[in-house]
């Protein structure tokens, strides 16, 4: 039963959140509005996703070179592309059950490399402490260039959420049972002392290594790879919009508003699904309205539509070809398997 549970938590709710969007995403639209958003997904230059993709990989590789930072003053050597499949197999995983796949990350390098799960979720967790700085600041910088639509936007899209009383409860439902699941996770940890002893010594190996981002003989380096990955989801995202001529004209304000509305997008489904289109298209419009008039939500939801199909197919390809590629060289237990070739 709890395990039941737990799925339909991890996975069934974020995804049945994620197809009713998508259902409201298209329900919204009127025919004029569809009609603007299947002639601009027609007429898109795809030269310039094709260019942003590979962007994309770039940042990916960076990630994979930068994690060893963490790894390697914990005394683990470890295979730069048996980092790199483990990272894709956990976005393909968080494409399923949201945030589960900083989890198999580091599962899929202990099977490769031996590296302790809990430390090596630890070092992810440092690097995600990194990665929400660098989100927070990439807010700071818009909310101070583009201050006035930055709060005009904020209000939009939280009206248009809100606008639909049942969708409104739906949401407010899965906030109040995902509270519960957690409270009741809380009073089983600390009422059974075998669990209790299990989770404290867990504990104990993510603090190794979230605290081994101080110990790195290289912490420029660090810092440097994740000023370079962050610069990179920026410029990849912003390039797209060269794909059609009319988002070419949204100012670079605007861009960097549509990625933080997507990168928070993406917080709330599995991978955005039905959320980063919606937001990345309501920023849009907003900043096309005056021109385009009714043609700017069609617009905007096919350019959201794109950069987010385009990135999500990415991320499965790779993910699923990183998943019969990463060699398990350990098994479950910790020894090293003897029946590889």
């Amino acid at each position: 039963m709890k395990k039941v549970a737990g799925i339909l938590l991890k996975t069934v709710l974020p995804l049945a959140l994620g197809v009713y969007l998508i259902w409201y995403f298209f329900q919204s639209m009127d025919p004029e509005v569809k009609a603007y958003f299947y002639k601009a997904l027609r007429e898109a230059n795809y030269f310039w996703v094709f260019l942003s993709l590979l962007l994309s990989f770039f940042a990916l590789l960076s990630r994979a070179y930068r994690w060893k930072y963490l790894l390697e003053p914990m005394g683990y050597k470890t295979s730069f592309w048996n980092r790199y499949h483990a990272i894709m197999i956990g976005y393909i995983v968080n494409l399923t059950i949201p945030r589960a796949g900083e989890a198999s990350r580091a599962g899929m390098l202990y099977r490769s490399d031996g590296v302790p799960f809990s430390k090596s979720f630890g070092t992810i967790l440092a690097e995600r402490v990194f990665d929400l700085i660098m989100l927070l600041s990439v807010a700071l910088l818009a909310s101070i260039v583009g201050a006035g639509d930055f709060w005009k936007i904020k209000g939009l899209i939280e009206a248009n959420f809100s606008a639909d009383p049942d969708s409104a409860s739906k949401l407010q439902l899965i906030k109040w049972i995902v509270i519960g699941f957690f409270l009741l996770a809380f009073g089983i940890v600390f009422l059974i002392r075998k669990i209790r002893d299990k989770v404290f010594g867990f504990i104990k190996g993510l603090f190794a290594g979230v605290l081994s981002v101080f110990k790195t003989k290289h912490p420029f380096s660090f810092i440097g790879h994740t000023l370079f990955i962050w610069i990179l989801y920026v410029v990849y995202f912003a390039i797209c919009f060269f794909a059609l001529p009319e988002t070419s004209e949204v100012p670079p304000t605007g861009m960097l508003l549509a990625f933080l509305a997507g990168s928070l997008g993406i917080t709330l489904t599995n991978g955005g699904i039905g959320v980063f289109p919606l937001v990345v298209g309501l920023v849009i419009e907003y900043y096309l309205k005056d021109q385009y008039g009714s043609q700017a939500q069609g617009i905007g939801y096919a350019l959201g539509a794109i950069i987010w199909s385009s990135q999500t197919l990415l991320l499965i390809v790779l993910g699923l070809l990183s998943f019969f590629l990463l060699p398990k060289n350990y098994s479950k237990d910790g020894e090293i398997r003897t029946d590889q070739e």
